[in-house]
């Protein structure tokens, strides 16, 4: 009977709803927020400041340009769904032997 009692006596959810408890910020959270925020700077340093410039970048993609990944792909489609299949075909595992010819 305690042990219901003292089951009960808790809240489900207890960070949600209109009578949830809300964290105090700690010092250590905001030692974890300003990490994440220059951790977030020195990725956007590195996005705003690439390693090649405009001219030695020019054209590096031109190989990749020319197969076009999409046309490969709809040649595979069309090869495997444009197939001319026959009734022999679809009831070729039943012929194991012509005994009776």
């Amino acid at each position: 009977m305690k042990v219901t009692a003292r089951l009960l006596r808790e809240i489900p959810y207890r960070f949600r709803g209109k009578n949830r408890i809300v964290k105090e910020p700690k010092f250590i959270d905001l030692l974890r927020l300003r990490h994440d925020f220059e951790r977030e700077e020195r990725n956007m340093l590195i996005l705003r400041h690439p390693y090649l410039t405009f001219e030695q970048s020019h054209g590096h993609m031109k190989d990749l340009k020319t197969i076009n990944k999409m046309k490969i792909f709809e040649a595979e489609k069309i090869e495997k769904f444009s197939k001319r299949i026959t009734i022999a075909d679809r009831l070729n595992h039943l012929m194991v032997s012509e005994s009776w010819d």
